[in-house]
C-alpha cells in the first residue's frame, strides 16, 4: 500500500506538517509513504501545452492508494495553496461528458484523509464551524473524483502553537494506523443506511412520546390534527439530527 501526504500550507514546517507527520507515523511499517509539499511546485493549469508539474503530481496520485491532504483554514476557507492545486488538477481528477457533468474516472476507489487547522478555539469551532467550508471543498472535489473518505482531523487554537499536544498526536497516529484496514472497505453505503434507520427510528420514538405529553395537556382526538402535529415534531427532530451529522460532524479538539 502507498500513502501520499499532500501538504497545502505556506510553511514547510509547523503545526500542519506535524499533523501530517503524526498521521503518517501511525501507518503500517510495510506501507510506502511519501510527502509532497505543494509549495515546492509551480502549479499552473493545463493550457494545451506540456505541463510537466501536473504530469508529475498526477503520476504520484495515481500510484497512491490513500491520499492524506492537509490545508489550514484561512478566512473561513481552504488555504490557497491547496485550492490552487485542486483547481488546476480538476480536468485530470474527473472526466466530463458531453454536457459538462464531472464523472469519476481513474482515481475511483482510492481513499483519503483530510486535515485542517484554524486559530479558533474549540468552542468557537463547534458553534461557527470555522473549518466546515474547507472540509466541504475537500469532499466535493474528492467525492466527484470517486474517492472514499476515511476520516478528517481538526486542530484548533493554532495561534502561537508550536507543538501538538500528546492527545492530538495520539489521535493522528490512531487515524494513520486505521488507514490500511479502512482502505480495504469499498463503500460505506450499508453503514449509512443503518445510521439513517437509527435516526428515523429515534426521531419517531421521541415524536410519539412528545405527542403523548401534548395529549395529556391538550387532548387531540381528530385524526388530521394528530397527523399534522406528528409531522411537525418529526420534521424538527429529524432536521436537527441531520444537521448535526452533516454540519457539526468534525472532531473539534
Amino acid at each position: 500500500m502507498k500513502v501520499l501526504g499532500l501538504l497545502g500550507s505556506h510553511q514547510r514546517t509547523g503545526v500542519n506538517r506535524q499533523l501530517l507527520d503524526a498521521v503518517l507515523a501511525g501507518v503500517q511499517p510495510d506501507a510506502d509513504v511519501e510527502i509532497v509539499f505543494l509549495n515546492d511546485y509551480r502549479i499552473l493549469p493545463d493550457t494545451g501545452t506540456p505541463n510537466q508539474v501536473l504530469d508529475e503530481l498526477e503520476a504520484k496520485l495515481l500510484a497512491a492508494d490513500v491520499w492524506v491532504l492537509v490545508a489550514p483554514t484561512y478566512w473561513g476557507a481552504m488555504a490557497g495553496v491547496m485550492k490552487n492545486f485542486l483547481d488546476c488538477m480538476r480536468p485530470r481528477l474527473v472526466r466530463f461528458n458531453q454536457v459538462g457533468d464531472a464523472l469519476a474516472d481513474r482515481f475511483k476507489g482510492k481513499h483519503y484523509v483530510t486535515i485542517s487547522s484554524c486559530y479558533a478555539s474549540p468552542a468557537e469551532e463547534l458553534i461557527t464551524g470555522m473549518t466546515d467550508e474547507t472540509f466541504r471543498s475537500f469532499d466535493k472535489v474528492l467525492s466527484a473524483a470517486g474517492l472514499l473518505k476515511i476520516r478528517e482531523i481538526v486542530q484548533t487554537n493554532t495561534y502561537g502553537l508550536k507543538t501538538l499536544s500528546v492527545r492530538k498526536q495520539a489521535e493522528c497516529r490512531q487515524v494513520g494506523a486505521s488507514i490500511q484496514s479502512k482502505a480495504k472497505r469499498t463503500d460505506d453505503t450499508v453503514k449509512r443506511y443503518i445510521q439513517l434507520f437509527g435516526m428515523v427510528a429515534g426521531a419517531t420514538l421521541i415524536t410519539m412520546g412528545l405527542q403523548q405529553l401534548v395529549n395529556l395537556i391538550l387532548p387531540i382526538s381528530q385524526f388530521w390534527l394528530n397527523y399534522i402535529s406528528f409531522v411537525l415534531i418529526f420534521f424538527i427532530l429529524l432536521a436537527s439530527v441531520l444537521r448535526f451529522f452533516t454540519v457539526v460532524k468534525h472532531r473539534r479538539h
